[in-house]
């Protein structure tokens, strides 16, 4: 399918590797060009570097801590006036309610909500004012069920949803789409900290937590970041002018839910 987007310019954050970085391949591989931002300048120019070259389109790398005032400034400089934006930040680590104190809340909130936001706020009055813009955030399954171990997560990523619900509906009339991509696990450093977290836990290896998790999912797998990338690509096509604030699951049917 032609996703009608070749030649159009993309942010991608969190890009140089996992879900961000399938992002960066779906849309380079629709012609998209492309702004990737990650904080290790290392493995983004690598990541840059292979994208260009396999796809033949413009990358700017720029490492830049996202989440920070001057680091978004950086990459909001460098980026221009982009057509599509791709939100991403890892999240918070996992843990208790008990283990968390005020300033655990507010990082979560700096990354997982109000960093988002701002890149929306900074961005999508250019796609105003051109006619057409496409923004899809990387938030989470556990906004449609949470994960008790994430509460940080549950919380900030929430958040933004109801953010997402009201703006995106504000936008529409302008060609401006916003989404929200919902990820379950899939085979990313993220799914690495999170087995590992559970085989110290309940000693046992990281393979075997891998496995546990696995039987827990209909797919009996783990999702790639391709099969991810390739969605949020669509997401951000032509044809998904009609998507208007909405939150996709993709999760290998993880979340228990008729609706």
């Amino acid at each position: 399918m032609d996703l009608g987007i070749s030649g159009k310019r993309a942010l991608v954050c969190a890009s140089s590797k996992g879900l961000g970085r399938g992002c960066a391949e779906a849309l380079a591989a629709a012609g998209v060009n492309l702004v990737m931002n990650a904080r290790g300048a290392e493995a983004l120019e690598v990541t840059a570097e292979e994208i260009r070259k396999t796809y033949g389109v413009e990358v700017t790398a720029v490492a830049a801590d996202i989440v920070s005032e001057e680091g978004r400034a950086k990459v909001l400089e460098a980026a221009g006036d982009v057509d599509i934006l791709v939100t991403n930040a890892g999240g918070p680590p996992p843990g208790l309610w008990s283990d968390w104190a005020r300033d655990d809340f507010i990082k979560a909130l700096d990354a997982n909500m109000l960093t988002p936001i701002a890149l929306m706020t900074a961005l999508m009055p250019g796609m105003i004012d051109r006619g057409w813009g496409r923004v899809v955030n990387i938030t989470s399954q556990s906004v449609k069920a949470p994960i008790p171990a994430l509460g940080l997560s549950n919380a900030a990523r929430t958040g933004l949803t109801g953010y997402v619900a009201g703006t995106a509906r504000q936008v529409a009339e302008h060609g401006v789409i916003v989404n929200n991509l919902l990820p379950g696990i899939h085979a990313t450093d993220r799914a690495d900290q999170l087995d590992g977290g559970v085989s110290k836990a309940q000693s046992i290896s990281v393979e075997q937590a891998r496995k546990n998790r696995q039987a827990t999912i209909p797919a009996r797998r783990y999702g790639t970041r391709q099969e991810f990338g390739a969605t949020c690509a669509f997401l951000c096509s032509q044809h998904s002018g009609f998507i208007v604030g909405q939150n996709i699951l993709i999760d290998g049917g993880g979340t228990n839910a008729t609706i």
